[in-house]
């Protein structure tokens, strides 16, 4: 199974979207700062994440998030919860 997921930083509200196959262990490097998308940018809020059975499932839906429809469906997801 693979995770398509949604993090937003709280300080400066950009988003960073991302596929893996162990969520947990991708959230803490997020959380360590050993990704890209790090200590700058901190704290961070997990804001969605989609279940796919294929990495390659995964990867057209992480695709969606990153086109201009996608981001705008983001700041909707994102928007319902508040």
């Amino acid at each position: 199974m693979y995770f398509v997921y949604v993090v937003k930083s709280l300080k400066t509200g950009e988003y960073y979207k991302g596929l893996t196959d162990n969520l947990e262990r991708r959230l803490d490097q997020h959380l360590c700062g050993e990704v890209d998308f790090k200590s700058t940018r901190m704290p961070l809020i997990l804001i969605h994440v989609e279940l796919c059975e294929t990495r390659e499932e995964a990867r057209i839906i992480e695709k969606f998030f990153k086109s201009g429809f996608g981001r705008e469906t983001i700041k909707e997801l994102d928007g319902s919860l508040m």
